[in-house]
């Protein structure tokens, strides 16, 4: 009876976590060449290098009618030993707000200099 309620438990554990899943279909974009393609308050992850102990990172530039930015994550490379001071990826999660066809913009700058290292536009199409 033990081994029953502990799978029935265990099957249980697996379906919640699951559930919270949902976002499989949100696509990852990292090449500015691609044409973010989105539906109306469909999300999408635009991810790119970045190494923040530098003080550099990537700012988002958008019309706030037209996007809402969901969360904005950095997780470092692993490597042996966690090593301080290495580059990882910059994640930046976005919802489509409305129909059309807009620009995101994303520039790697420090956030006490004026003039970004690195500029990258982004298209996006949403229907």
């Amino acid at each position: 009876m033990k081994k029953i309620v502990a799978l029935l438990v265990l099957v249980l554990m697996v379906s919640i976590m699951t559930a919270g899943c949902g976002g499989g279909d949100v696509k990852t974009y990292s090449d500015v060449g691609d044409t973010i393609e989105v539906k109306a308050n469909g999300e999408f992850i635009i991810a790119l290098d970045s190494n923040p102990t530098t003080g550099y990172s990537w700012k988002a530039v958008y019309e706030e009618s037209q996007f809402e930015l969901i969360s904005d994550n950095y997780e470092q490379d692993e490597t042996e030993g966690m090593v301080v001071g290495a580059g990882g990826t910059q994640y930046l999660r976005f919802k489509a707000l409305k129909t059309g066809d807009f620009e995101i913009t994303l520039d790697y700058k420090r956030a006490w200099e004026g003039e970004p290292v690195e500029r990258m536009v982004f298209s996006v199409e949403v229907k």
